[in-house]
């Protein structure tokens, strides 16, 4: 199952992407499938035809999970 994930990298603008695992507490690297940024645009540093990206942990401050396809909805009760 991939994540859809929002790295925020060191120093650098947000970086969008998938992730086929989140990264483990002993992890020290994190691959990305289809880096662009939050508007869906190409990210200056990286090439047209370049389709993962490995990233250091270390040089990330932390990453967003965003909600999947198949997640459920949270409903909550509202009172009148």
């Amino acid at each position: 199952m991939a994540y859809n994930v929002i790295l925020h990298i060191s120093g650098d603008v947000p970086v969008f992407g998938e992730v086929e695992e989140l990264p483990g507490p002993s992890d020290t690297i994190i691959i990305v499938s289809n880096p662009r940024s939050r508007e869906g645009k190409e990210l200056h540093y990286i090439q047209k035809e370049v389709v993962q990206v490995i990233w250091p942990i270390d040089k990330i401050n932390f990453i967003e999970v965003m909600p999947g396809e198949n997640d459920e909805q949270i409903i909550g009760f509202v009172r009148e």
